[in-house]
């Protein structure tokens, strides 16, 4: 009894401490409150996030003042065509020895931090690309037949703009697979803007404290991989993949009539995931259908490929997926 006790306490305190990383950020960032959702589900799930959005909307500010708030090492990088591989993993380098003899030793490159920002990510070529995605899925780099662990805790927070595509590199299907998510950066309201003014353009700066470590965030990882996931849930959930594929019976007549391809089964693993890190935020010990409502559009809508009738027609895959959820969970519970 003492240990399940202990156990419920390590839940109770994990969901204020993340709500008091929410409260610190929201005073700092104006608005945004559902890409903060986001952005901590996916890190506190142990996955990537790709946010999407205009220049200027704070997408680095946010990115930044997480890793102050969980003190977290970080790292920019700014990704051009010219960009090369050695650039974000490191390299070996000749240096004189004890003995005088000439020797090879590594250098660390920026991916050895725990929150990096691959900032621009479509412009890299895709030789670069794919040595961020050893990374992203081995958690290490591979240097001259060398293979380096990463840091731990390690998240990829990759952005890209939606309308300026030229000199751009789309990324391929298994590296957008590799994000948990896809988080979309809405413009600012007239209200939001007006406190964005006041608070960036005064002479006095907010602070941000430090609400986590980095042994707090690996707990609270590991806690919300407990979260218990109901066989209801869990039917829900691979209905809804299911229903993204339009070869299936199960999928509905526009995913049929629009969408190529639909989620494989990493999409059903992130789905879950989220959902049990959003139950833990809200003080759960226990997934709801309204956890999977809500993370179903942002794990989903990168990984449906329209097909060329969905493409011409303007079909947003967000709506596709609002439909597949709303089928699969109109039975359940809509907490």
């Amino acid at each position: 009894m003492s240990q399940l006790k202990e156990k419920e306490n390590q839940f109770i305190t994990a969901a204020e401490q993340l709500n008091s990383v929410k409260k610190e950020l929201k005073s700092f960032i104006v608005g945004q409150e559902e890409v903060i959702d986001q952005v901590l589900w996916s890190i506190f799930s142990g996955g990537h996030a790709l946010l999407e959005g205009l220049p200027g909307l704070g997408k680095t500010m946010l990115i930044r003042s997480i890793s102050e708030c969980l003190e977290l090492s970080f790292r920019r990088i700014q990704f051009t065509p010219d960009l090369m591989p050695s650039d974000i993993t490191g390299t070996m380098i000749l240096q004189p020895g004890n003995d005088g003899r000439q020797e090879f030793a590594f250098h660390e490159g920026p991916l050895f931090a725990n929150i990096i920002l691959a900032d621009e990510i479509n412009r890299a070529t895709p030789k670069t690309q794919s040595a961020l995605l050893e990374a992203m899925a081995e958690q290490t780099v591979t240097v001259m037949g060398s293979t380096k662990q990463l840091a731990k805790p390690f998240f990829v927070l990759a952005t890209q703009n939606p309308i300026d595509m030229e000199g751009t590199y789309p990324l391929p299907e298994a590296q957008m697979d590799r994000f948990i998510c896809k988080i979309h950066v809405d413009y600012p309201s007239k209200e939001e803007l007006r406190e964005i003014a006041l608070r960036t353009t005064g002479t006095t700066v907010p602070k941000l404290s430090k609400v986590l470590g980095i042994s707090d965030v690996l707990l609270i990882q590991q806690l919300s991989k407990e979260i218990l996931v109901s066989e209801d849930i869990l039917n829900t959930a691979v209905s809804i993949i299911a229903a993204t594929h339009p070869a299936l019976v199960e999928a509905p007549l526009r995913v049929k009539q629009y969408v190529e391809y639909g989620s494989g089964p990493r999409g059903l693993q992130g789905l879950l995931q989220m959902a049990k890190t959003r139950a833990l935020f809200a003080g759960r010990y226990h997934v709801a259908i309204g956890d999977i409502k809500q993370t179903a559009v942002p794990v989903l809508r990168h990984r449906l490929l329209l097909n060329f009738e969905g493409e011409a027609s303007g079909v947003s895959t967000d709506e596709l997926i609002a439909e597949i959820v709303e089928t699969a969970g109109q039975d359940g519970d809509s907490r």
